[in-house]
């Protein structure tokens, strides 16, 4: 059944018009892709009769032993020659219809080709969670009980039917059983259904499958698959009203018939009862007297935001309205680079942009680096265009994401606003993409498989539907800027009089907007950088400079909000014991434990910031029983109780991955800040993601320099982005702002150019580093990355790997090395990067060759264009 010489690159989805009609051909087959691990090939199904199957349908069908979710990749008059017909299998059903249009499929084409990685891992990203699903093998009683159930018998049911019979016709019909076979059946005699699955069995009875064997054998069992339990539309009971009221009602009755009728004739039974504080016995009466109409209809199962007061469009400054011109006479695939410092507008160019589109039936797709950023959002998109904006994330339930992708399927115009897998959001009729934060790491998945970038995929998606891609930033990625001119002037100093704008290359259509001033011409907070090492030299041991000190006490006093941005989360970086050194360390990574502190009186624990790893905190050193254990280092959680501890009138919220775990915890902790109800927002990288806190005075950097001294060629270019990003929070509203930036570091380039807000000034000599030693966006990156529990056979693997790839001459080869942190959840990891030029791409390695030399034990990833090589 598998078709070895099938390669997938290139692989195109038939028009929907070359389905078979039936009866146009007795026999009708049909190649697809399974979704079973392992399997990457092609395989051949008989197409039943009743089933109309167009290339792009989701099917069930049996493999092996199992009933497994597959796509339809092309139709077949004949099967191939050295397939028997009769190992050929039926397609079992049609799970959904038609997803895949050609441009999509050519979309995933791409990406599974870029990225090295098999077409069906490429679709699960894309599908939402149980679309494709796998069924289970269940053994039920054959007669009375179960017999209802849909079977497909396995073997042993038909062999044994007389023995059945005079089994069951005996005295006593467990006479003849083995004890393991009794055991079996007396399960199966207990549960209502007489039905229990295959998995189950073997765990309540020791060697199950032969008592099972032999109830099959006798015919008294029957052993069938269970289809995969697919996400399903959500039905709930409606109730509308039919008749008019007449006499022969009770006025208990007529009461519930009247708030019927008060609400338009039509309610969720649910939502009647409970008003009404009625039961559902009362409606079947009416139903029956013919008055009320009672069933099942779909609901959907959407993200749910607050209640909005409409909002209409902003009057624009003249670098706005400049930006969005050019944007709307954009009717083909462009590529835009809109650079608007923070607080410029950006997202109102945004929905102007989208406005004009949703009213001539196109569609709009808004990315966004981080789930917590997509409330806020979401609600200005929401006030402006109501309902046709829908959300899609990972946070979503399976629920919520599969009736979201449905409702994009029905054509209606509308704006999607997702985090990076959105990208692959199924909207037809796409007039706009829009990435917001471009420039954050967020956007590159590491793993698992794809390791896509949706700033790549955004721009293949672009392309295909024909339409502009818009990418947004304060501090754009310094692939996107080269991507516009290797030396841009500068956006904050040679076009003050409004916007500047370029095509570059007019086959790409490439462009350049820049917003250069903030709204309101409100100016940017000016930066203050405090040397921490003055500070300790002149006696302050705090964790606070006197600067931030004195800040914090104004805040309180003039009754105005400040965030405060540490790079960590928890409490303390580490703990160590002051007698020996002995650092605490997680026993399945090379890293320490971090200190997490609850609440007050609860136990003190550690934690593992990598495999999540808890234990107590000890009260002695494990190495010198010594019982001086110290806290190093400062988290959230520390920075948390210190400022409780200085000043403890201050209200204060934190905003880390630790406090906004529970689904709507994002929108829950915002919204209380933005309500005043507490003065200082506490958090880490969430922080500078884009949120809009008008009335935000003061921000606080505590430490720069965990940004800033990383082994890792991009931690300038990140600690600059993340620092310009969180410093442009303070000062958005009427009140001026300020920031104060505490650091060790203060001679530091990045130091100096956050300072001024100088991106033109950064980016110059980033790039002229970056050119001298080939990367990117001079040079290209492939990063393979290696990880076994078997720390020799691992680094033996990389270094065969790494010697077979040396004989090329057309990239470089970079190790191997092991991992800046070698163990993570007990696998050893050893890297080797491939570096080359980016302008004409080399002969690259055989990959499937390259993963050959891994033996089973040792797990190979690709990443193309790592973003995170540490």
């Amino acid at each position: 059944m598998y078709i070895n010489d099938v390669n997938l690159s290139p692989l195109l989805v038939g028009e929907p018009s070359e389905s078979y009609q039936s009866g146009a051909t007795l026999n009708r087959w049909v190649e697809v892709l399974v979704d079973c691990p392992g399997s990457t090939g092609l395989f051949t199904y008989r197409l039943p009769a009743q089933l109309e199957i167009k290339p792009g349908d989701i099917l069930s069908v049996p493999f092996g032993a199992q009933q497994l979710g597959a796509i339809a990749i092309r139709l077949l008059a004949q099967p191939n020659v050295d397939l028997p017909p009769e190992k050929i299998r039926e397609v079992e059903d049609i799970v959904s219809v038609g997803f895949f249009p050609s441009a999509y499929w050519e979309l995933l084409n791409r990406v599974a080709a870029y990225y090295y990685t098999p077409l069906i891992q490429v679709i699960r990203v894309a599908l939402p969670p149980g679309l494709l699903g796998r069924s289970q093998r269940r053994i039920r009683l054959v007669g009375g009980r179960g017999a209802g159930g849909r079977g497909q018998g396995a073997g042993g049911r038909g062999q044994g039917a007389g023995g059945s019979g005079y089994l069951l016709g005996s005295a006593d019909p467990l006479a003849f059983l083995t004890p393991t076979a009794r055991q079996v059946w007396e399960l199966l005699q207990g549960q209502p259904a007489g039905d229990y699955s295959f998995v189950y069995l073997q765990q309540k009875v020791k060697s199950a499958y032969r008592g099972i064997r032999e109830l099959l054998r006798f015919g008294l069992v029957e052993s069938y698959l269970e289809p995969p339990r697919l996400t399903r539309p959500k039905l709930q009971k409606a109730v509308t009203l039919t008749g008019t009221i007449d006499e022969d009602l009770t006025t208990r009755q007529r009461e519930i018939l009247e708030v019927l009728r008060r609400h338009g004739g039509e309610l969720w039974q649910n939502e009647l009862l409970q008003t009404c504080n009625a039961s559902s016995s009362i409606l079947k009466t009416l139903a029956q007297k013919g008055y009320i109409v009672i069933e099942e209809r779909e609901v959907l199962r959407t993200e749910q935001g607050p209640a909005l007061v409409g909002d209409g469009a902003k009057s624009l400054t003249t670098a706005q309205a400049s930006a969005l011109a050019t944007i709307q006479t954009l009717n083909e695939f462009a590529h835009v680079l809109l650079h608007g410092v923070t607080g410029s507008g950006k997202t109102e160019v945004y929905l102007q942009a989208i406005a004009p589109l949703l009213n001539q039936g196109k569609s709009a797709l808004v990315l966004v680096p981080e789930i917590g950023l997509t409330p806020q959002l979401t609600d200005r998109f929401r006030a402006r265009f109501g309902n046709k904006v829908s959300v899609y994330h990972s946070a979503l339930s399976d629920g919520e994401r599969y009736d979201t992708w449905r409702q994009m399927l029905t054509g209606e115009p509308q704006v999607v606003i997702g985090t990076r897998s959105a990208v692959f959001a199924p909207l037809p009729n796409l007039g706009l993409i829009i990435l917001d934060e471009e420039h954050d790491s967020s956007f590159k998945q590491d793993s698992p498989i794809p390791t896509y970038h949706a700033r790549t995929v955004a721009q293949w998606r672009a392309e295909l539907e024909n339409c502009p891609l818009v990418l947004g930033s304060a501090t754009p990625s310094l692939e996107s800027w080269v991507s516009v001119g290797t030396s841009p002037p500068s956006p904050l100093s040679a076009s003050r009089e409004g916007e500047q704008e370029r095509s570059l290359n007019s086959a790409l259509s490439t462009h350049y907007l820049s917003l250069p001033e903030r709204i309101n011409s409100r100016p940017l907070p000016p930066v203050e950088i405090v040397d921490m090492r003055q500070e300790l030299q002149q006696g302050n041991r705090s964790i606070f400079s006197r600067s931030l000190q004195t800040a914090l006490q104004e805040l309180q006093e003039r009754k105005q909000q400040g965030i405060l941005f540490i790079h960590r989360r928890g409490h303390s970086t580490f703990v160590s014991c002051r007698s020996c050194g002995y650092v605490l360390e997680c026993p399945h990574c090379d890293v320490s434990l971090a200190y997490h502190h609850t609440e007050e009186k609860a136990p003190e624990l550690l934690r593992c910031h990598y495999c999540n790893y808890t234990r107590s905190h000890p009260k002695f050193c494990p190495d010198c029983s010594s019982p001086y254990l110290k806290f190093f280092g400062s988290g959230t959680q520390r920075v948390t109780q210190e400022l409780a501890r200085q000043f403890p009138e201050l209200r204060l919220i934190r905003f880390d991955s630790d406090t906004t775990r529970n689904k709507g915890s994002h929108r829950t902790l915002l919204t209380q800040f933005a309500n005043g109800e507490a003065d200082l927002l506490i958090g880490t990288q969430m922080l500078t993601k884009g949120l809009d806190l008008p009335q935000v005075t003061l921000v606080g950097v505590v430490a720069a320099d965990g940004l800033l001294n990383l082994s890792d060629y991009r931690a300038s270019e990140r600690a600059f982005q993340t620092l310009t990003q969180v410093a442009g929070r303070a000062g958005r509203g009427e009140d001026p702002g300020r920031v104060i930036v505490q650091t060790y570091t203060t001679e530091h380039q990045v130091i100096a150019a956050v300072r001024s807000h100088d991106y033109q000034s950064f980016s110059e000599a980033e790039l002229e580093q970056r050119q001298a030693l080939n990367y990117p966006p001079y040079g290209r990156l492939i990063l393979l990355r290696l990880s076994s529990l078997d720390p020799i056979q691992v680094q033996n693997t990389a270094q065969i790997i790494a010697t077979a790839l040396s004989t090329e001459e057309e990239f470089e080869i970079l190790g191997p090395a092991p991992a800046s942190i070698l163990r993570v959840a007990n696998r050893y990891r050893w890297q080797i990067l491939i570096k080359f030029a980016p302008d004409a791409l080399p002969q690259l390695p055989d990959w499937e060759e390259v993963r050959s030399l891994c033996p089973s034990s040792v797990s190979l990833t690709i990443d193309v264009d790592p973003i995170n090589i540490m």
